[in-house]
């Protein structure tokens, strides 16, 4: 098992901007949809690391997308917002009250809530504050629910691949 530091941290965070970016935007399903894998640093930064860090780490990520995107700090705020609550998110997909967090005491379908709720706070958030129209209320909540989905399938793949429901 490798352990994270810093540099792979950033690492990680380069290769998944770069995926997104130059790969997955480039990927439009049904028309419109864009798949959304980079919160993956999100959902699967270890638990016992330092919480600061990790929040700094998150909105990098998020404004080195919104860098690429011109998307004026979207991605950031959303990317650390969900990063904030993670624990909560946590918490609430696996009715757990324990302190110790581990993926690998998890249940698939809770480990699969996890990340669908994760995703889904995230592609709400970006999408409500991109599209802000109360006009368009139900067509974006559609599009934020599609985009999840596709998301998520991605997201799913990403964690077979990596095997992360192992390692963390």
């Amino acid at each position: 098992m490798i352990s994270r530091t810093l540099f792979t941290d950033i690492l990680i965070m380069i290769f998944l901007v770069a995926l997104q970016i130059f790969v997955l935007n480039r990927i439009t399903l049904f028309g419109k949809y864009t798949p959304v894998l980079y919160p993956v640093f999100v959902m699967f930064y270890p638990f016992f690391r330092n919480k600061y860090q990790f929040l700094a780490l998150s909105f990098l990520i998020g404004l080195a997308v919104d860098g690429f995107l011109f998307s004026w700090g979207i991605n950031a705020f959303a990317t650390t917002l969900i990063a904030y609550f993670r624990t909560l998110i946590f918490r609430t997909s696996t009715d757990t009250s324990t302190d110790f967090f581990s993926f690998q005491s998890l249940q698939w379908t809770q480990f699969l809530l996890f990340l669908f709720s994760s995703i889904f706070l995230h592609q709400l958030l970006v999408q409500y504050i991109e599209f802000f129209k109360f006009s368009r209320f139900f067509e974006i909540l559609f599009n934020v629910l599609v985009t999840s989905i596709i998301s998520f399938i991605f997201i799913v793949i990403y964690a077979l691949i990596f095997k992360i429901k192992q390692k963390v």
